[in-house]
């Protein structure tokens, strides 16, 4: 373990320990290693390792503790690891290790073993506990929950990377908490661990997004409350993200969003694995409100059609994948009717993961758009945050200027599990976590 984390393995004074990184911060490595080791040493003891959502626990908190049995170098054999339920007993003294999400009150019923009192809580990925539970509330039931039958010493252990906006309600909460006598906090970054653990391409990958984006730098790496720009795409540069299309793709997608009083508005775009970019070929716009004249989801298809059809002929490409509002499924209707066997799907809506995930592909370089998407590049330049959700902690986009850019969006959704592939090692994962599937 980095030497920054050695006071807090050895500390059993403190009841809550928060631990707060930029990526690569080692904080979910180190409690793992922490959690076995007190699996191992204690004569009697159990330990919690709670997310918010049990779909996750198997690939994150459940896997790390796997690989910190691998790295004390203690055989497997000495364990009973079970999955169903998800736990990893010790077999010589019967102390166990158990895994658990929050989805509901009544999850961590149950699990409180007389025999072996929990002596250890660990909370992986606390924002989840703030953004899609009830914060501060939830986290001090789980406290009473498993502080119960306790004598001696009982300690909560929180992890979580800092939000971009300093008014968000985690932050309020840990700024509360450090007040408190019982209370350590411990923040990390990848500067505090030894290069030969990080790797040459891992340091590389922070030095490239310093060069590109000094600010998602400071929040993604150094773990900085950096703060929200009222644009959303504060990083759209004319002179870097709008090019003339080269041509050659493996494959085009177009995203739609539909309107009836407000536009409808169709984006496309040609992914090329070669050159590793996803490149805007062209756009279409009609809003009934600013012509004056309406069009019927059978006339939107046509046009749609006519669009297609204009790709393909200048790119020899035709479009592979149609990515649409779900609540446009009147047009979907009408578009299969004239374009028989066209793959239409429906457009994952997560706009918070969406929003991320476009930035990400600005702030690498991987996407640029067409000079001819005149009507998007305009609002790249508009869509913009209710600074008074900003303020609150919350970000929550203006639903102005953004027709173009939600097709863009959706567009980006769909092909992500082609355009990933091109990001850095280590980007192709989200910062922004979903709800359960």
């Amino acid at each position: 373990m980095i030497p920054k984390l050695m006071p807090v393995f050895l500390d059993d004074e403190h009841t809550h320990i928060i631990l707060t990184s930029g990526r690569a911060g080692t904080k979910s490595s180190f409690v793992s290693i922490k959690a076995v080791c007190k699996a191992l040493e204690s004569r009697r003891c159990s330990i919690v390792v709670l997310r918010k959502f049990h779909n996750k626990i198997r690939k994150t908190v459940y896997r790390e503790v796997l690989r910190a049995i691998n790295r004390l170098t203690v055989p497997r054999n000495r364990f009973k690891i079970t999955v169903s339920p998800m736990e990893v007993r010790y077999n010589r003294t019967g102390n166990t290790i158990y895994f658990t999400g929050n989805d509901s009150i009544d999850d961590t019923k149950g699990m409180i073993d007389e025999t072996r009192p929990i002596k250890y809580v660990i909370v992986d990925e606390l924002t989840e506990f703030f953004d899609s539970g009830e914060g501060e509330d939830e986290l001090l039931n789980i406290e009473a929950t498993f502080a119960r039958g306790n004598d001696d010493s009982f300690q909560m252990i929180y992890l979580f990377n800092p939000p971009k906006n300093p008014n968000a309600p985690i932050m309020a909460w840990l700024e509360k908490m450090k007040k408190r006598p019982d209370v350590l906090h411990v923040h990390t970054d990848y500067r505090d661990v030894p290069p030969e653990w990080l790797g040459r391409k891992l340091i590389e990958l922070a030095e490239i997004l310093r060069a590109s984006d000094i600010k998602m730098y400071n929040w993604l790496w150094l773990g900085l409350c950096t703060g929200i720009d009222e644009l959303v795409y504060y990083m759209f540069d004319k002179l870097r993200h709008i090019k003339t299309p080269i041509g050659q793709y493996d494959l085009i997608g177009v995203g739609v969003d539909y309107g009836q009083q407000n536009a409808t508005t169709f984006q496309a775009a040609g992914v090329s694995v070669k050159r590793r970019i996803i490149e805007g070929l062209g756009e279409y716009y009609h809003s009934g409100r600013e012509s004056g004249h309406q069009r019927s989801p059978s006339q939107y298809a046509l046009d749609f059609k006519e669009f297609c059809e204009k790709i393909q002929g200048r790119t020899g490409t035709a479009v592979s994948y149609v990515f649409i509002d779900p609540s446009a499924q009147g047009l979907a209707e009408e578009i299969k009717k004239v374009m028989p066997g066209i793959r239409i799907k429906n457009a994952q809506n997560n706009v918070a993961l969406g929003i991320s995930r476009v930035q990400k592909c600005m702030t690498y370089g991987i996407a640029s758009i067409s000079p001819e998407q005149e009507r998007l590049e305009k609002e790249f330049g508009l869509y913009s945050y209710d600074k008074k959700s900003i303020d609150k902690g919350k970000e929550t986009p203006i639903k102005e200027n953004d027709h173009c850019l939600d097709a863009w969006r959706y567009l980006i959704m769909g092909l992500w599990k082609y355009i990933k592939r091109f990001l850095p090692t280590g980007e192709d994962r989200d910062d922004v976590d979903t709800e359960p599937d």
